[in-house]
């Protein structure tokens, strides 16, 4: 399935998932691929996926963060994320954005890990704001690749903080990112 048509795939609890999700999910056993994938890899280090909760309600899915491509030799990763349709607008891809990324500095910080970045087509004007709003600003415009990216794309980085100023994340923001000993979910 083209990741980028307008075609939308029903998730959890029958919500309708947005046309930008690079991975389409289809019935039982494209959710089991999908799990095994990201076992696969968070055994491997490439790809750590968390599934977006709100406390109290963890049988509640809200959406997804991730973070892949993990390359320590050039200290880069990439971030991805995405909601339910209930949990837009409510700040949800934010704080878990922004709870991956506190995560993603602090585990990854002595091993390298200097820059972020966060990629999407142009006309997903949602993903431009939690990017920005999470400190990702745009870096650069990436052109289409027709068939699979039919638009161009913004790249949004993330530079890590001063040694110092990393902390683990606390309390409900570790949590949201899935450092609270959840099982990994993730795009």
């Amino acid at each position: 399935m083209d990741p980028y048509s307008d075609s939308t795939v029903t998730g959890p609890g029958g919500l309708r998932l947005r046309r930008w999700l690079a991975v389409q999910v289809s019935g039982p056993d494209g959710a089991a691929d999908w799990l095994e994938a990201q076992r696969t890899g968070w055994a491997a280090g490439t790809r750590f996926a968390f599934a977006v909760t709100e406390g109290g309600r963890a049988d509640e899915l809200l959406g997804n963060v991730v973070m892949k491509q993990l390359d320590l030799v050039n200290g880069r990763a990439e971030m991805g994320y995405w909601t339910t349709a209930p949990a837009r607008g409510r700040g949800v891809a934010s704080r878990a954005l922004a709870a991956l990324t506190d995560w993603a500095f602090t585990t990854f910080a002595e091993q390298g890990l200097i820059r972020l970045e966060l990629l999407h087509q142009v006309d997903n004007v949602a993903s431009c704001r939690v990017a920005e709003k999470c400190g990702f600003p745009l870096a650069r415009v990436i052109p289409a690749l027709p068939p699979d990216y039919p638009l161009d794309g913004h790249v949004h980085a993330r530079e890590a903080p001063a040694a110092a100023t990393v902390s683990p994340p606390a309390g409900r923001r570790g949590e949201a990112a899935g450092t609270g000993g959840g099982r990994a979910s993730g795009r």
